[in-house]
């Protein structure tokens, strides 16, 4: 694969990724226990109660959950974001949103949310978790929308449940609750990091547009009339 680095002007404001890999490998799997015969009993059959517990969610369909667009789109766009980054907010608020509505609504981009959490950032990851279980009952832009409107107060008062629902409704935010309180969400923001460890990702935020096989990395926050600009001259190759 191409790699072609487009360097606009960058914004004054902006993140600096600080990530650590883990090196730890995956724990070992289990030695199956021996069977052994249960003596038979008269007593009736029970049906076993149906587990509370969110399933397991893979990082794939995670992924196509915080996409947004049409896949067969000539251009991909992965944004590398935290929530709690303020370079990340200018960039949704005044570049993403209208690529939204004049792309990808158009067919011309396919819009891929990727989770990039700063370990400097208190309460990044569990904006993550919250954005990523939204996405899964179909809430996702509703709730990235929320978090960045309100970055400057959650960022300061850790209030990432109460910002959430305001946005959504109490059986919406009830799902919500139930899939972002424990870890099952981890593995696709852990895999959105893995992927951008693997674009050389250093700051947030970072944008990877692709177009014919190429990727061109897009490092900071440019223009909105900058990225049409670029838009454009990669649709009219």
């Amino acid at each position: 694969m191409i790699r072609k680095v487009w360097k606009p002007r960058i914004a004054a404001a902006m993140c600096t990724a600080l990530l650590v890999l883990s090196t730890s490998g995956a724990p070992a799997a289990q030695s199956p226990a021996k069977k052994t015969s249960p003596a038979k009993s008269t007593a009736p059959k029970t049906t076993p109660a149906k587990s509370s517990a969110p399933r397991s969610i893979s990082p794939a369909d995670l992924s196509a959950r915080k996409s947004l667009g049409t896949k067969s789109a000539p251009i991909t766009m992965q944004v590398f974001s935290d929530f709690q980054c303020p370079a990340c907010r200018e960039l949704y608020l005044n570049v993403v949103r209208q690529v939204i509505d004049n792309y990808v609504s158009a067919g011309k981009v396919y819009l891929i949310h990727r989770d990039f959490p700063l370990p400097a950032h208190q309460h990044s990851r569990e904006a993550a978790r919250y954005a990523n279980a939204a996405a899964m009952v179909n809430r996702m832009e509703k709730v990235v929308a929320v978090l960045f409107d309100k970055q400057p107060a959650w960022s300061v008062d850790g209030n990432v449940d109460g910002t959430v629902a305001a946005a959504l409704s109490p059986a919406e935010m009830k799902q919500v609750r139930a899939l972002a309180g424990g870890n099952t969400l981890d593995a696709g923001i852990d895999s959105d990091v893995a992927l951008g460890n693997q674009f050389r990702v250093t700051q947030t935020p970072t944008t990877i547009i692709t177009y014919k096989g190429q990727d061109y990395p897009v490092v900071g926050v440019v223009s909105y009339s900058m990225m049409k600009t670029f838009i454009e001259q990669l649709l009219h190759q």
